[in-house]
């Protein structure tokens, strides 16, 4: 016997819907994944030509604690895998996102 469920969504909210889970499911299991090949340690100065900012902006992130970084013997290095992810961070959502998030919630 098949199990039909009835929801008040049409077929492409439902399909994008589902691709968004699956597009967020995915982007968060590449950034679980640490790759030590792919992942290198940065200075500041590499650090800041990444971010597309200045060496002072940089240090002020690090004094605010809102930017991820190691100390090692007074020098500041950082991981370019968690720079990337620190920036995707805050990433802001589409209207399709919001409008499928919205739904979501709905439908719980």
């Amino acid at each position: 016997m098949q199990d039909f469920i009835l929801s008040p969504l049409s077929l492409s909210e439902l399909e994008t819907l589902i691709f968004n889970q699956v597009r967020k499911a995915l982007k968060e299991s590449l950034l679980t994944t640490n790759d030590p090949v792919k992942d290198e340690l940065l200075t500041i100065e590499s650090a800041a030509e990444l971010l597309s900012v200045t060496v002072p902006t940089v240090y002020g992130y690090v004094h605010q604690r809102a930017i991820p970084c190691m100390k090692r013997r007074g020098r500041l290095y950082f991981s370019k895998v968690e720079l990337l992810a620190w920036v995707k961070s805050a990433r802001r959502s589409t209207v399709d996102e919001i409008k499928a998030n919205a739904i979501a919630s709905l439908i719980r």
